[in-house]
């Protein structure tokens, strides 16, 4: 009888070891652009993130407040050089020089001040700081935010009408002598440096300093008051209520702006439409002859 080894089942061999994945997640695309899921085995579609707007930079409350006392003290004293040097026979365009200086000077000088500090600090530009750059699309966005801001003043005005508010217009003595030099001065004072000047203090300063200290609605508004405020004239007695009402609509819109936009380019625009409108009626002498009160 012979012998025989007995058989041995055949083994299989060993599957290779499958490399270990990611555990299950959100990751980067490769593209750079979104995320994707991982399942722990297959990858999901790119998923882009929603783009979120940047917060709107704050600076000091107490640059708000160093801005709105310098420029009410400079509108005092402008009142009084204003005054003065109306009887000395200068020309008008070397007297409207000349209450510029007086009226947005020391405003001017605080906002260097503010932005050198925040420079030397912080590194910051014109445009972190008050939002001071211009875009093309500010050609667009300029009239778009005047129409907004001119809405504002009508639906003001409608309120000061129906509760009977004293409202005196300013730009009643805007209608004198319309010399060369006269309008060149009006022109400079009210399109130029108005503008310019009102929305760094206003939009750009004001808003974001109190920004820092409140929620933003409420330092919309508040510095939408601060403005209309701000074209009060004593000399028109209770006439400053109604004009105050309707020029702080439309410093809330222009404020609104601002903020959506993180610039006050467009506000500048529109301010400068705002002023050159009413100017242009009343170098033309559409305003003669209306109620004034």
């Amino acid at each position: 009888m012979s012998w025989a080894p007995p058989t041995v089942p055949p083994v299989a061999a060993p599957a290779p070891a499958t490399p270990a994945g990611p555990p299950p997640g959100w990751y980067p695309d490769p593209s750079g652009v979104g995320v994707r899921w991982f399942d722990g085995t297959a990858w999901g579609p790119v998923a882009v993130p929603a783009r979120q707007r940047p917060p709107l930079p704050t600076l000091r409350l107490s640059d708000a407040l160093g801005a709105l006392v310098i420029l009410a003290a400079s509108l005092v004293a402008n009142k009084f050089v204003i005054d003065a040097i109306a009887d000395r026979g200068w020309p008008v365009l070397v007297e409207a020089c000349v209450a510029g200086l007086v009226g947005y000077g020391p405003s001017v000088a605080w906002a260097v001040h503010v932005y050198r500090r925040e420079r030397g600090a912080h590194g910051r530009s014109l445009g972190d700081v008050f939002g001071l750059r211009f875009r093309w699309l500010d050609v667009g966005l300029g009239p778009l935010s005047y129409v907004g801001a001119l809405a504002a003043q009508l639906a003001m005005a409608i309120v000061i009408a129906l509760t009977r508010i004293p409202f005196t217009s300013n730009v009643e003595d805007s209608s004198g002598s319309r010399t060369a030099g006269y309008v060149i001065g009006l022109v400079l004072t009210a399109v130029v440096a108005a503008p310019i000047v009102e929305e760094v203090i206003f939009r750009g300063i004001v808003l974001r300093g109190l920004v820092a200290r409140l929620p933003i609605a409420v330092a919309v508004t508040l510095q939408g008051v601060l403005f209309g405020a701000a074209h009060i004239d004593p000399s028109r007695g209770w006439g400053n209520l109604g004009l105050a009402i309707a020029l702080s609509g439309v410093g809330v819109a222009l404020g609104v702006t601002a903020v959506l936009t993180r610039r006050i380019g467009p506000t500048i625009v529109a301010h400068a439409i705002l002023n050159g409108v009413v100017l242009t009626l009343v170098l033309t002498g559409a305003l003669d002859g209306l109620p004034r009160g």
